[in-house]
């Protein structure tokens, strides 16, 4: 028993390498008989005991050793944890490598994760069989006109051993006249066949029967024979003998070719005539069954043809031995040897294995050039038909020169050593795009046409949070009317991450900012959960007519969590939420008395009535009318100045007092008014000088000049009023109490506190 190591390192990752482990053992050896330790021969590194293994990181919990291929799994197998290498059963070289000179099994070995070992043991052959021939007698018919020199094979002897215990020559005895000689030839393939060669001219009436023996000797020490008795009987045969027209023929055959397909047409004549002349063809006795298997031969014509399936692969050079003989008494039958070599077609297909794969799935962190798998691609085929080209299926890269499909997985096929490739990550992976793939490996031979194997396996992403949180908008615009309820639902934002898991959780909080010098947090909130807005407080579109904030998305990835904000507008809309409140003419109880002079005629400015609304827009248009008292159509009110005029140049001579009804509205939804009661009394007198008169009448002294510093005084109260109300409602705010303005000024309208 003997070993022989060679290594040589395979670029599968920084730690794999390829050891290659050569053993023999001799035949016959009983089951468990150690052949050899892979671990110490190939000076492995101890690898993690089974018993400290865990479930994770891939990691096999069957042992140190695992077999990936075994061409023998009956015979040989590798103890899983201590690495011996041993025999299951008693093998028989002769059974287990009958046609084969050289007899190998091979195994592949993963060891401790990180080596893989190749593997071939030779069985030794020993020599425990003789040589044996097919009978124990052989019949020979020799014609007496057969001349010196002629040969005839005689059956060849059987030994199943090889090597120096096979056959390695035969002996002739028993001859005691010197009339035959052996000669011992070789076949191509090193098998020895005899020949007995007549020495001198037989004389059939001298000696008519002749008996020798031939013995078949091995090379084993001490060697081992066979023996099998020849009986010559000489008569009178032909005088001429068939000749073919070349002793040798070769003939190039495509394997696969169909049965029936015409190996070559042999053609053998003799001189003689009728019977004596026809000749039957037929293979010689020591052609191997293996060959008459595989073709026939046609006895009239000579035709040889393909019988059974050729394979290049099994072998691609066979020799058929023919021999022609004529149908006369005591024929002299002539030989030729056929070789036919056999071309190699395409027709096996490469075969692809997967040493390793990953297991588990790829984060989407990993970077280019990450090992997922080791794959053995081989094909059976020789020459440009074995010649492979591998690559990954729609991958970007390719092993052998086989040009990429420039599609979307983002893999390539990176070839190492020996048809071991690495299917590596070729560019960032990204999860959100595509959470799993199916690698397929494509392998193509060089044949004409060439063929193609596929072999997939799943790889699955796992998810890195690689993705902050994106609103659907940079600005969000809410809408609120004032005078709302406190913890009113405004609206929502909303953030997407698409991570998974707790890297796309995502929560919602508003930025730390002022209104002012109030904190935002005192004017809305925002559920963390679904990013809905709502107020904290009623708001009042005369204080506040919008307001922004910043609400902050946030994932709950680790180790560190991403984040983006958006701005959120909220708009107050106005409501009509204020009444107007008349200002002139000066009111007691809603009640205003105004004097007119005698004879002020017509058109004469009685007073303008003036009101205030807090509100905006249409809600803060008025509109005047007089709406009760002037059933006479004395007076007249303007309705957007207020202006109160006279219609009738003599009013006092129909009622010396009018009470008028002015009703001030807006425009809002609904409409809010204001009335006031206007007594308008005639008094004795005249009008000023330089008034002018309307239709003939003097008019009274212009009333603009008053009533401007009029209502400059009230609006400077009305200003210093609302500014005392303001402070009131901060401070209120301060408290947490709410604030409604309407009720402050209806209050100071009241004169309250």
């Amino acid at each position: 028993m003997y070993l022989s190591i060679c290594c040589c390192f395979l670029l599968w990752a920084p730690a794999l390498t390829l050891k290659n482990l050569n053993y023999s053992v001799p035949e016959e050896q009983g089951a468990g008989t150690v052949i050899g330790n892979i671990g110490k021969d190939a000076r492995l590194q101890p690898g993690i005991p089974p018993a400290e293994r865990g479930g994770g990181g891939g990691r096999s919990k069957s042992g140190s050793y695992r077999v990936l291929e075994n061409s023998a799994p009956h015979l040989l197998d590798v103890d899983a944890d201590s690495g011996l290498l041993y025999t299951k059963q008693r093998i028989d070289r002769e059974s287990l490598c009958r046609h084969n000179a050289k007899c190998q099994l091979s195994l592949e070995v993963f060891a401790n994760d990180k080596e893989i070992c190749m593997i071939k043991v030779e069985i030794q052959d020993i020599n425990d069989n003789a040589p044996s021939f097919p009978s124990d007698q052989i019949e020979m018919d020799i014609s007496e006109n057969a001349a010196p020199g002629t040969r005839f094979p005689l059956t060849s002897a059987h030994d199943p051993d090889a090597g120096e215990n096979g056959l390695r020559t035969y002996l002739l005895t028993r001859d005691d006249h010197g009339l035959f000689a052996l000669d011992v030839k070789s076949r191509g393939d090193g098998t020895k066949f005899p020949e007995l060669v007549i020495q001198k001219a037989l004389d059939r009436e001298q000696q008519n029967h002749h008996t020798l023996v031939l013995t078949a000797l091995d090379g084993g020490e001490p060697p081992r024979s066979a023996t099998v008795q020849i009986n010559v009987k000489v008569i009178d045969s032909n005088d001429n003998s068939p000749v073919f027209e070349a002793p040798s023929y070769l003939v190039e055959l495509p394997e696969n070719s169909p049965m029936g397909t015409v190996v070559i047409d042999l053609n053998a004549t003799d001189a003689d005539e009728g019977p004596n002349g026809e000749v039957l063809y037929s293979f010689s006795s020591y052609v191997p069954d293996r060959v008459r298997e595989l073709f026939s031969i046609d006895p009239k014509t000579g035709l040889i043809r393909v019988k059974g399936n050729l394979d290049y692969e099994e072998n691609g050079m066979l020799e058929i031995d023919v021999q022609a003989r004529d149908l006369g008494p005591n024929p002299i039958p002539a030989h030729c040897k056929v070789t036919v070599k056999l071309i190699d077609r395409n027709d096996n297909a490469p075969s692809i294995g997967f040493v390793s794969v990953r297991q588990g799935a790829l984060s989407e962190a990993a970077p280019p050039g990450t090992v997922i798998a080791l794959v053995r691609v081989t094909d059976r085929d020789s020459g440009k038909n074995g010649q492979l080209q591998c690559r990954v299926l729609g991958g970007g890269g390719a092993a052998g020169g086989l040009g990429g499909s420039g599609g979307s997985v983002p893999f390539k096929l990176e070839e190492n050593y020996d048809n071991f490739y690495t299917v590596v990550t070729d560019r960032p992976l990204d999860r959100e795009t595509q959470d799993e793939y199916n690698v397929t490996i494509v392998a193509r031979d060089g044949g004409s046409p060439p063929l193609n194997s596929t072999k997939s396996f799943a790889v699955k992403i796992l998810d890195e949070n690689d993705n902050p949180p994106r609103f659907t908008k940079g600005l969000y615009v809410l809408q609120v009317h004032e005078n709302n309820i406190p913890g009113e639902y405004l609206g929502s934002v909303l953030a997407q991450d698409p991570d998974l898991g707790q890297n796309g959780t995502v929560s919602y909080s508003i930025l730390p900012s002022h209104i002012g010098d109030v904190s935002i947090y005192t004017y809305v909130s925002v559920n963390p959960t679904n990013g809905a807005i709502y107020a904290l407080r009623s708001f009042n579109y005369e204080q506040t007519k919008a307001f922004e904030f910043k609400v902050l998305a946030k994932d709950s990835g680790a180790p560190a969590h991403l984040e983006s904000n958006a701005t959120v507008r909220v708009t107050v809309l106005d409501v009509n939420d204020n009444a107007p409140v008349i200002v002139l003419p000066t009111l007691q109880n809603d009640t205003a008395e105004l004097q007119v002079p005698r004879n002020a005629g017509l058109g004469y400015l009685v007073s303008t009535v003036r009101a205030l609304d807090s509100d905006f827009g249409e809600s803060g248009r008025l509109t005047y009318e007089i709406v009760d008292g002037n059933d006479d159509h004395l007076f007249e009110i303007d309705p957007s100045s207020g202006e109160i005029r006279t219609l009738h140049p003599f009013w006092e001579d129909v009622t010396p007092v009018v009470e008028l009804v002015v009703k001030v509205t807006d425009h809002g939804k609904p409409t809010l008014s204001a009335v006031a009661k206007l007594i308008i009394r005639s008094v004795s007198g005249s009008l000023p000088e330089g008034v002018p008169r309307v239709n003939g009448e003097q008019h009274h002294w212009d009333m603009s000049l008053p009533l401007i510093v009029t209502l400059s005084t009230i609006s400077i109260i009305l200003l210093a009023a609302m500014i005392t109300i303001a402070v009131k409602c901060k401070r209120e705010n301060k408290e947490i109490r709410t604030y409604n303005c309407r009720i402050a000024e209806a209050k100071w309208r009241r004169g309250t506190p």
